[in-house]
């Protein structure tokens, strides 16, 4: 429900910037929308090749990794999941993540970091939650709302520039107020967008904790990985960092301690995702 709030909060957005800009802003939005979903769709539809390239990562067979891929294969039965494909890479800071356009198309990896930092109940946690993204279609959700946070700021672009050099309609429009929405409106849908992968990891934290049925294995398992993930920094594309169960980019951001970061997070803080477990 708070997923489809803030999805409707974003088209209310969109619809809002179009019509505070006036003019030519018809066609703005439609150019916007259209290349969105282009370079969004095209992201979604190749999810899977584009993650495990960044992570570098290779797929596993049964033989290859008998153990995690059979752990795998137990926690996707009892989620009634078909069976993933199965990756590993070769990064030593532990983390996860799960790509791919649905359930039957789908990807988990693992960093060779949480296969060897973490213990045997840990590693199931962490891959419960992400098979719960792949059950609750968390990649299609997420580039819905990157398309539209997309075409947002390509509207608003339009507007500055059309503010700036005299655009149409610019005798029938305030362009302080023009500049002054196209600045805000990206923040605005940034914002939105953050709060909507945040939401997702509570959700497959608490889908996690339901499959399992306890919370307490994840909720140990995001406090060692918070801990370790500080020690071995992982280079990742921004793109795909908010995959990961742990934003791999986390500690090089809040290097500076600048709080505020938090607020363009697509990661809950770790200690409420773990108050969250152990009331579970």
């Amino acid at each position: 429900m708070k997923t489809g709030v803030l999805l409707a909060g974003m088209g209310g957005l969109i619809v809002a910037v179009a019509g505070l800009l006036g003019g030519g802003s018809s066609t703005s939005f439609a150019i916007g929308l259209v290349i969105a979903l282009v370079m969004v769709g095209g992201s979604y539809w190749f999810s899977d090749k584009l993650a495990l390239r960044s992570a570098k990562a290779r797929i596993v067979t049964e033989a290859e990794a008998p153990e995690f891929v059979g752990m795998i294969r137990g926690l996707a039965a009892r989620a009634g999941l078909p069976m993933p494909t199965v990756a590993i890479a070769p990064s030593a800071q532990p983390n996860a993540f799960a790509t791919g356009r649905g359930p039957k198309h789908a990807v988990v990896c693992a960093t060779e970091g949480l296969l060897q930092s973490l213990p045997r109940d840990e590693v199931e946690g962490v891959m419960a939650h992400e098979l719960m993204h792949v059950k609750h279609r968390d990649i299609l959700i997420g580039s819905v709302a990157a398309a539209i946070a997309t075409a947002i700021s390509f509207v608003a672009q339009i507007a500055m520039f059309s503010s700036m050099f005299g655009g149409r309609g610019r005798e029938r429009s305030n362009p302080l107020g023009t500049l002054l929405v196209a600045l805000v409106a990206p923040i605005a849908a940034s914002l939105i967008q953050m709060a909507v992968s945040r939401s997702r990891e509570f959700e497959a934290d608490r889908g996690a904790a339901e499959l399992l049925g306890r919370g307490d294995p994840l909720a140990r398992a995001l406090q060692r990985i918070e801990v370790l993930a500080a020690r071995t920094p992982m280079a990742v594309a921004p793109a795909q960092a908010q995959a990961y169960i742990h934003n791999p980019l986390a500690e090089a951001r809040s290097s500076g301690g600048v709080n505020i970061a938090r607020l363009f997070s697509t990661h809950p803080p770790t200690e409420e995702r773990i108050r969250r477990l152990q009331a579970i």
